[in-house]
């Protein structure tokens, strides 16, 4: 059972406490992107296994009236393993999607994944066009050139600064150089892709306002994407304007996650700490 303390960021560990958190954010214009926790699996057991409760998952939605879609890591169902083992997996999953008209997201990992992520995701798109989208980090050097090479893929794009600490050699590590990055990416993004096809990954105030500019200017349609626990009540203003959509994990593996999101922001521990002494 997870405990209070951490329930403001991860939705309980069953597919039916994550439906019903979905639920609850639909109440409040705000749609769920729906992730099973797991990740840097090495045994094809694990990664298949996982891929099945995907299935499942996506089985689940379509019995509701909910427009929740999922979003998976690579890692989850098979790129540590091989690449075939990924390929099979992720096309597994979206063939699922596609049945049961829900969209599929997939994560983008450390720099070492990008771009046997992106050779998969372009085959699944070639079989679910519309369909399918996936991540991209602007603090990675390689990413404008990136958003060049799927502008033509009818795919979509969720635009994100990035989280994995990655080398000089390939990442931009000064904050303000990958702030410069973020807006590049958007400017990019608003001009070159079609409606549907944007995602601002993003909680910065700045990044937000950025985005709003930019629609407004070239007439996109796109959405906000935001975490479950972290300004949700900006997620819930936006929505009053704009679409916007929740990232909502939920699973047995959900210490490491909560982890990283109390260490992510200094409101995020200030929280956990009075959680701790209340």
């Amino acid at each position: 059972m997870i405990p209070p303390i951490a329930d403001r960021f991860v939705a309980g560990e069953s597919p039916a406490t994550a439906l019903a958190h979905a639920a609850s954010l639909d109440d409040g214009g705000v749609n769920a992107i729906l992730n099973l926790l797991g990740e840097h699996y090495r045994d094809r057991r694990d990664a298949d296994v996982d891929a099945g409760a995907y299935v499942s998952l996506l089985a689940d939605i379509a019995t509701t009236d909910l427009d929740a879609r999922v979003s998976v890591k690579p890692s989850q169902i098979g790129v540590s393993v091989s690449e075939d083992v990924f390929r099979e997996n992720l096309l597994r999953i979206v063939d699922a999607a596609a049945d049961s008209d829900v969209f599929c997201w997939v994560d983008m990992e450390d720099h070492a994944t990008t771009d046997v992520t992106l050779d998969v995701v372009e085959r699944a798109a070639e079989t679910h066009p519309g369909r399918v989208g996936v991540a991209l980090q602007a603090n990675l050097r390689r990413t404008a050139g990136d958003l060049e090479r799927l502008a033509d893929v009818p795919a979509a794009v969720r635009l994100v600064k990035g989280a994995y600490d990655e080398p000089a050699s390939v990442a931009y590590t000064d904050k303000a150089a990958v702030n410069e990055q973020y807006r590049a990416g958007l400017d990019y993004l608003f001009a070159h892709y079609d409606d549907g096809e944007v995602a601002v990954g993003s909680h910065d105030p700045a990044m937000i306002d950025h985005a709003k500019t930019l629609a407004a200017e070239h007439g996109t349609d796109f959405e906000f994407q935001m975490l479950m626990g972290v300004r949700e009540d900006a997620q819930f203003a936006l929505a009053e304007e704009y679409a916007v959509a929740q990232y909502v994990p939920y699973g047995g593996k959900w210490l490491q996650y909560f982890y990283r999101r109390v260490a992510e922001r200094r409101e995020n521990l200030v929280f956990a700490a009075r959680a701790v002494l209340s």
